[in-house]
């Protein structure tokens, strides 16, 4: 019967032959999978999240932003889902809030003209 009990792969105690130290053993690299994936990927997504959200909510008159489009406007107004962008003089577009990815960058005019 004990011979049976070892072919088979359980101890003659009953128990799944998986060794000392198994099951710890079996949840080491899953674990380590999960904390790296965290902080490789999903933390660094909230961070910028949190970023974006913050620059939405203070939006205001006056700023020059570029669209996820691609579009480059200044600001004329701000409502609570939608922007106004004057994207040319007298010409004004509305386009949601969610869809502005960032400030223009500032550019020096003087050195392009120069050039």
């Amino acid at each position: 019967m004990i011979g049976l009990a070892y072919a088979m792969g359980t101890s003659p105690a009953g128990g799944a032959g998986a060794g000392p130290g198994g099951l710890a053993n079996a949840l080491i690299l899953p674990i380590a999978f999960i904390v790296i994936f965290y902080f490789l990927l999903i933390r660094p997504q909230q961070k910028r999240a949190k970023q974006h959200r913050d620059f939405l909510a203070a939006l205001e008159k006056g700023d020059e932003v570029i669209t996820s489009g691609g579009i480059h406007g200044r600001v004329t107004g701000v409502a609570d889902k939608v922007v106004t962008l004057e994207v040319a003089p007298n010409i004004r577009i509305k386009v949601e809030k969610a869809n502005v990815a960032g400030k223009k960058p500032k550019t020096q005019e003087k050195t392009a003209a120069s050039d």
